[in-house]
């Protein structure tokens, strides 16, 4: 039961810090890339019901991601391991929309913009988990 519990604990940091990277990419993709560079202008987005859904998406990612992590971390202390699981989440969202732009009829840049927005995503939700996973350990040992 702990270990449900501390994976629970992980996937809801991975997921607000997934949708608190979501949520900074997307004020800067609207007050800054689509306002001053005409090339990203198709970033500018209002705040309808698609970015909401997609901030429960990003968020819902997150919460998958924190799981994952924890079990790839508990499991094996292999950094390339670590820099893997990054990788296959961002990769899988990031070339989604890399494909959405091959098949818009915009330029492919804005895309690509946010293709590499998400892998920033979950490497600052791997960043926050190993941070709380740290915290977590130094007040286990502290305790003994």
């Amino acid at each position: 039961m702990a270990e449900r519990i501390e994976s629970l604990k992980a996937g809801i940091i991975g997921g607000l810090s997934v949708c608190f990277a979501f949520v900074l990419a997307s004020l800067l993709n609207i007050f800054v890339l689509a306002k001053y560079f005409q090339i990203f202008a198709s970033l500018q987005i209002d705040l309808n019901w698609h970015w909401w859904v997609s901030s429960v998406v990003a968020s819902f990612t997150g919460l998958l991601f924190g799981v994952t992590y924890r079990y790839i971390i508990r499991s094996d202390q292999n950094p390339q391991l670590k820099a893997g699981g990054v990788l296959a989440f961002g990769l899988v969202r990031g070339l989604t929309q890399i494909e959405f732009g091959w098949n818009s009829h915009s330029t492919i840049w804005p895309f690509l913009v946010l293709a590499a927005e998400s892998l920033l995503w979950f490497a600052l939700a791997a960043i926050a988990l190993d941070i709380a996973i740290q915290l977590r350990w130094v007040k286990t040992f502290s305790s003994i």
